[in-house]
């Protein structure tokens, strides 16, 4: 979700990148789980989110929504998938004891917390959200080691991707709606829902070596050719 705001209303006015210190380590945050409860639909996954999640559960995307754990909503003009919060407003995925079921496959949003990221129309840097996290009592931490993702450089390069292919979209979709062939904007949501969310990435003979900096490389190159497709549509 884009945000438009002031970065000194919500942060302590700094940026950080991977190599720097930032007071953000909540020490396993000693039960406390209020970032996982009341977040409506905000919680929205990329690709990589959802490659994580069904590899882990061994479930379709399809069974994923069925089964209640994540839901659909119209984003920046696309049809993205988000965590779903239950009817007590948790998190699915949060066990009987307040902890993350799916700790180890988290998404990215969810990773990176108290952090945010601020895109500067290249690529991004990190902030601390400023009275977000209910653990006051924080400790500095490397911003790589808090995120704890494997391939973190190109993780890195891959949110950069993703983010501006969705903002490129929303541009393109604004465009249409402006030139009276905002028909297509529903074609276009479908396809990129279907492309990067529903759809194997990986062809069924690159299973057996499938990793993160595979997927990451096959996504890139499916933006590039998602690109020429949503063209082609409009």
């Amino acid at each position: 979700m884009i945000r438009e705001i002031s970065l000194s209303d919500i942060s302590d006015g700094k940026t950080y990148e991977l190599n720097d210190m930032v007071k953000a380590d909540t020490g396993g945050c000693a039960g406390c789980h209020k970032c996982c409860t009341g977040m409506g639909s905000s919680i929205i996954l990329d690709p990589y989110d959802v490659w994580q999640i069904k590899e882990e559960l061994n479930m379709s995307f399809q069974q994923l929504l069925s089964e209640g754990y994540i839901e659909l909503n119209m984003v920046d003009g696309l049809i993205l998938p988000n965590l779903r919060m239950n009817e007590k407003e948790r998190c699915s995925f949060l066990n009987e004891e307040g902890r993350c079921s799916i700790h180890k496959v988290r998404p990215g949003i969810c990773r990176i917390f108290p952090l945010g990221r601020v895109y500067d129309g290249k690529d991004f840097k990190y902030f601390l959200q400023k009275d977000q996290c209910a653990k006051e009592s924080r400790s500095k931490i490397k911003v790589k080691k808090w995120i704890d993702t494997a391939n973190v450089t190109e993780n890195h390069r891959f949110i950069s991707q993703w983010h501006y292919f969705v903002r490129w979209v929303g541009d393109r979709n604004i465009e249409l709606k402006n030139t009276g062939r905002g028909e297509c904007i529903n074609d276009i949501a479908m396809y990129v829902l279907n492309e990067f969310f529903v759809a194997d990435i990986y062809k069924e003979e690159q299973r057996a070596v499938a990793d993160d900096g595979l997927f990451y490389m096959l996504v890139i190159n499916k933006i590039d050719v998602a690109r020429k497709a949503i063209e082609g549509l409009s």
